[in-house]
C-alpha cells in the first residue's frame, strides 16, 4: 500500500553524514526553521572531523555559499548546541544576519533562543573569531582555530550560557547549509 512509503516531508534531509545531528535533533530544529528552508536538502559545508580545525577554511568552504547556515559545535562535555544563521559565515567589518538568526542547545534539553529585538549583533566574523550575538557578552564566540569557545548571555538573543562552561574547548563542528 501506498500509505507506507510516507517520508516525514518536515525533516531535514542531509545529504553528508553527520557526527553532531540525529533525527531527534533535526526534528527539534526544523519547528524553527525559517519557510524558505523547508523542503531542501541540507549539505555538509564545513566539519572539523573533514577539514581540520581552521576559521579561515570555514570562511574559505562558504565564499561560494549564498543561503543559510546551521552551525552545530559539541564541547568535551559532549553537549551539543549552535545557531543558525540567516547568512553564510563571512570576514566583514560590520555585524550581519537578520532576525531569523537564532541559537540552539540540547543541554540536556532542547532550547532555543530567538532575536529579542533589543539590537541587530547577529553574526560578525574576522580572521580570529567568529562571533554570535552581543551588545554584552557574546552568545558565541569562536577562535580561529575552532578549539576554544565562549558562550555568554547576550541582549540580541536574551539567551542562558550555551555551553555547560561559559569557556570550552570544541569537540567537533559541523556548517550545514540548504541546498537550493
Amino acid at each position: 500500500p501506498e500509505y507506507l512509503l510516507e517520508v516525514d516531508d518536515d525533516l531535514p534531509v542531509l545529504t553528508d553524514q553527520s557526527h553532531l545531528l540525529d533525527d531527534y535533533h533535526l526534528e527539534k530544529l526544523a519547528v524553527h526553521m525559517p519557510a524558505r528552508t523547508q523542503g531542501y536538502q541540507w549539505q555538509l559545508v564545513y566539519s572539523t572531523a573533514v577539514h581540520g580545525s581552521s576559521l579561515k577554511t570555514l570562511y574559505r568552504n562558504m565564499a561560494e555559499v549564498d543561503s543559510p547556515v546551521l552551525l552545530v559545535v559539541k564541547d568535551m562535555h559532549k553537549k551539543v548546541f549552535g545557531a543558525f544563521s540567516s547568512d553564510p559565515f563571512r570576514v566583514s567589518k560590520y555585524c550581519y544576519g537578520t532576525g531569523e538568526t537564532f541559537l540552539f542547545s540540547f543541554n540536556p534539553d532542547f532550547q532555543v533562543y530567538k532575536w529579542s529585538g533589543v539590537n541587530s549583533y547577529f553574526v560578525s566574523g574576522n580572521w580570529d573569531s567568529l562571533q554570535l550575538g552581543g551588545g554584552g557578552g557574546f552568545a558565541l564566540w569562536l577562535d580561529a582555530d575552532l578549539y576554544r569557545g565562549s558562550s555568554f548571555s547576550s541582549p540580541t538573543f536574551h539567551n542562558a550560557p550555551l555551553s555547560t562552561n561559559e569557556d570550552f574547548i570544541v569537540q567537533d563542528l559541523e556548517v550545514w547549509t540548504v541546498q537550493n
